[in-house]
């Protein structure tokens, strides 16, 4: 990617809409949005402007020429409807007049009715010039519009350029600039919070004061290896033990945030198993909220795999209503208990349902034994008929829930909180691991570390010692993209969508 190019995208999804963004940006931000436009006021930096998207001389329509004119002269003619007046931080473009009225020798045909706002450098996303153009949202305008720009010496932006940009002129480090691209993908409220927190620059504030005391470290070392002839002391074994321990033990923290992380940032899992007639889809439609599966009163109904994705404490949970587990009377049937087992051993998270009214059978016990090395949630469904109390002594459990009053769905969404960490996660709202890249960083920089310390237990002299601490310190500095190789960037910045 050249950053001297003036990039141009539409930032809106794909599709028609009320509203469609053109974002351009760029030194020639400026002077290529000007002949397309025709403008009630002056640009001013940071305020919307309404004017009209127009056909420049040149783009469907011949220039009108005077007569005598020459080649040369209406090519110079052109250039001056691309030439805009700086007043400061206010910009008036050629393609009107004082009065409103087309400039001489200009054929300007009307498009669309825009809002254009024009954002100054280095006061802006990307620290360039940035001019968005807001239409309606109809794809041939927008395209319409970016193919002007194209025209007028712009370049059509890679997927992710505009935030990579951002990244390259300093303006977010790279955990904010993956941060975009979470919130942009964010299906509920709280994932979208999180992400928002992480653009905000909370993962790179809780590693700011770990990369700080690493470096600190380092640096005592290297002086005590550069400048022994100077008297400068060298740390003993034991001080140096307790300077990685403070940055180890932080690590160690954060690297455990990422279970749950995990977790919000993708979602989980969750089967919902039992033999026929206990409940299942009944359960299943209160979770979702809505008619989703169907329920009778016969067992077997279900006979194929139904999901439904719903949020859960701001995680989205993917719930998969499974046919009932017993032995098939049909083939049908027979291929919807496979599938159920497929479910059971896939699920992040699986919901054993009991008829609490008739206690537990043999067939739930060996379900429960199929499952019982599986993350397992167990509950007594139809708690409204009464409760024999006999499936608690073995399963250990005390969730009652009736799919048919309610009763108990709100503390069964409250226990599947719990199994997914969502109350213990909650704490480290303020920088936590949500990215897999993140993580394994993290783990690089504590193996180093532990590297480091078996260093020193072994008595290895302190140049090959430092070679552990950089070793523990680059990792943290690619989280932050300190350090980080072009490929690395391009891998990431290739994910985002384009006009972003």
């Amino acid at each position: 990617m050249n950053l001297d190019d003036t990039i141009v995208a539409i930032a809106t999804p794909a599709g028609r809409g009320g509203i469609g963004v053109v974002r351009l940006a760029g030194a020639r931000a400026l002077e290529i949005a000007a002949p397309m436009l025709r403008l009630k006021h002056g640009l001013e930096a940071g305020r919307a402007v309404f004017g009209e998207l127009i056909n420049p001389r040149g783009a469907g329509a011949p220039a009108r020429e005077k007569p005598g004119a020459t080649k040369t002269d209406v090519q110079s003619a052109s250039s001056l409807s691309a030439r805009h007046t700086a007043q400061g931080s206010s910009f008036s473009f050629s393609g009107e007049t004082r009065a409103g009225a087309p400039a001489p020798h200009e054929t300007l045909q009307r498009i669309d009715e825009v809002l254009v706002t024009y954002f100054a450098k280095p006061h802006s996303y990307t620290t360039d010039d940035i001019v968005e153009i807001s239409a309606h949202g109809s794809p041939v305008v927008l395209r319409h519009t970016v193919e002007l720009c194209v025209a007028a010496g712009a370049r059509l932006a890679e997927p992710g350029e505009f935030t990579m940009r951002a990244f390259l002129n300093g303006r977010i480090d790279l955990t904010q600039a993956e941060a975009v691209r979470d919130l942009i993908d964010s299906q509920t409220l709280y994932q979208a919070k999180v992400a928002a927190q992480q653009l905000e620059g909370a993962l790179s504030r809780r590693l700011q004061p770990v990369k700080q005391k690493l470096v600190e470290l380092i640096a005592v070392l290297e002086a005590g290896i550069d400048f022994a002839e100077d008297d400068v002391s060298v740390m003993p074994d034991a001080t140096i033990l307790t300077h990685i321990a403070a940055v180890r033990t932080p690590l160690e923290q954060l690297n455990a945030t990422f279970a749950y992380g995990k977790i919000v940032h993708e979602g989980l899992t969750l089967a919902i198993v039992g033999r026929p007639n206990v409940g299942k889809s009944s359960l299943f439609n209160q979770l979702v909220e809505r008619e989703r599966a169907i329920v009778t009163a016969t067992p077997g109904t279900t006979r194929d795999l139904v999901s439904e994705t719903v949020a859960i404490g701001g995680i989205p949970v993917k719930l998969v209503d499974t046919a009932g587990i017993r032995h098939a009377l049909d083939e049908a049937e027979s291929i919807g208990i496979r599938k159920s087992m497929e479910a059971l051993a896939d699920a992040d998270l699986v919901l054993v349902v009991l008829d609490a009214s008739q206690g537990e059978t043999a067939e739930d016990a060996e379900l429960l034994r199929q499952a019982e090395n599986r993350p397992v949630i167990v509950v007594g469904n139809k708690s409204d008929l009464g409760s024999s109390g006999q499936w608690l002594v073995s399963s250990g459990q005390k969730t009652l829930t009736s799919a048919v009053t309610g009763e108990g769905i709100a503390e069964l969404r409250g226990e599947i909180l719990r199994h997914i960490g969502g109350e213990s996660g909650t704490h480290a709202e303020s920088g936590f691991l949500t990215n897999i890249r993140h993580q394994g960083l993290i783990q690089d920089s504590l193996a180093a570390l532990d590297a480091a310390k078996n260093a020193v237990a072994g008595k290895v002299p302190h140049e090959m010692l430092l070679l552990d601490l950089y070793n523990a310190l680059r990792p943290l500095d690619a989280i932050t993209g300190a350090t980080t190789s072009d490929d690395i960037l391009n891998l990431i910045f290739s994910t985002f969508c384009i006009g972003k």
